[in-house]
């Protein structure tokens, strides 16, 4: 079997698809993206397709270490991120070449299925309490929320008690036995996290995100021997190379690889089975389509520390499209009580529509994050 082709699709809301053709009739499809930077991750697979063509793609290893090592500059966020969702098709057209899902080729399920949560409110964390009690009647058992807005170094305590007012309001509407994960998402720097943390302690978090920046390895060993809530990170880290530190010196309890940046299926597997070593959970991060969704179910299958999965249905982002809109067999994500089916289908166990991508490439996207600014005109992390 040799690669014929590899062709991209910017698809919205903010996704790219890829698709890797094979000359015996089988294809793959992955989810190279990038969020904000979809058309530079596309670029970055079709320079890097060019060593896949003619090549056997069940190599899958060799072609990682290739597409890894050989480029002489290595890592971050664009190339880890290209090289994801050829890693991810490869391991489609794998598993369809020999019948079976991917999670059969990486030694068999651990689970059939797996707790999700729920994404409720959006950039500004604010009435969120009725969408976490909507989410809590869909059967969702945990949800997660953006802890703050705009917060400076140090700013003032009405930030942080308009942070409690929202997060109380959730708590009560949902009870003391649903999970609610804090999202600070970078935007919080060390002297005021170490005073949200105090102050959330009272709410029974699942887990708090990103308190600062990964970056800030000092901050978070501080956190952690503060913190009783679990602190979660990684979304913003790309390899086992940038997961070791966090690991060795106890950073984190839930590490949040995303196998759309996080080099695909292959790499994030090691991520993972890295963080068992260290009793760390994992919760892999997915705000993305329904091929990364699947590649991320396939790997919670056979991640024995996999606890929890993200997932974009109905996320404020999904404003022209959402979840299933792409795939032909949206019933293999199955929800059910709080949790998601392992999909069982050869390959990573999806129907890509193709004929719908196609269509929806047509239109693209070119989404950006929002660029903040604080009250005296300075950058604000988004």
């Amino acid at each position: 079997m040799k690669i014929t082709r590899l062709t991209t699709f910017i698809v919205p809301p903010r996704w790219c698809f890829l698709k890797i053709e094979t000359d015996e009739g089988i294809v793959g499809w992955g989810e190279p993206i990038l969020e904000g930077r979809a058309q530079t991750v596309a670029a970055a697979v079709e320079e890097l397709g060019d060593y896949l063509i003619g090549k056997d793609p069940r190599h899958i290893e060799d072609h990682w270490t290739v597409l890894y090592r050989g480029g002489f500059y290595r890592g971050g966020g664009v190339h880890m991120s290209a090289l994801a969702g050829i890693d991810q098709a490869l391991w489609d057209i794998k598993g369809k070449a020999l019948g079976v899902p991917v999670s059969e080729l990486l030694g068999g399920n651990v689970r059939d299925r797996i707790r999700v949560y729920s994404w409720i409110g959006g950039d500004r964390p604010s009435e969120t309490a009725q969408q976490a009690r909507d989410a809590v009647a869909r059967g969702f058992t945990a949800v997660k929320m953006n802890g703050t807005e705009e917060m400076q170094f140090v700013d003032t305590f009405d930030k942080v008690e308009r942070c409690l007012q929202n997060v109380a309001a959730v708590r009560e509407a949902v009870g003391p036995n649903v999970g609610i994960g804090v999202d600070f998402h970078g935007r919080v720097h060390r002297p005021m996290a170490k005073v949200l943390i105090k102050e959330l302690e009272p709410y029974k978090l699942m887990f708090i995100e990103e308190p600062v920046l990964s970056e800030h390895e000092e901050a978070l060993k501080e956190i952690a021997r503060i913190s009783s809530t679990p602190i979660a990170l990684g979304e913003r880290l790309y390899s086992r190379w940038d997961f070791k530190r966090v690991l060795q010196e106890g950073y984190a309890d839930i590490i949040q690889p995303d196998p759309s940046h996080s080099g695909g299926i292959t790499e994030t597997r090691k991520i993972a089975t890295m963080a068992e070593a260290y009793d760390v959970a994992l919760a892999l991060h997915c705000p993305l389509g329904p091929i990364a969704l699947a590649a991320n179910l396939q790997l919670d299958a056979v991640c024995y520390n996999a606890f929890i999965q993200e997932q974009s249905l109905g996320i404020h982002y999904n404003q022209d499209n959402d979840l299933m809109d792409y795939v032909s067999n949206p019933e293999v994500f199955k929800y059910e009580d709080g949790m998601v089916a392992i999909p069982s289908g050869p390959g990573l166990g999806i129907e890509v529509n193709e004929e719908y991508v196609r269509e929806r490439a047509q239109q693209g996207h070119r989404w950006r994050n929002p660029v903040w600014r604080h009250r005296d005109g300075s950058f604000a992390e988004w």
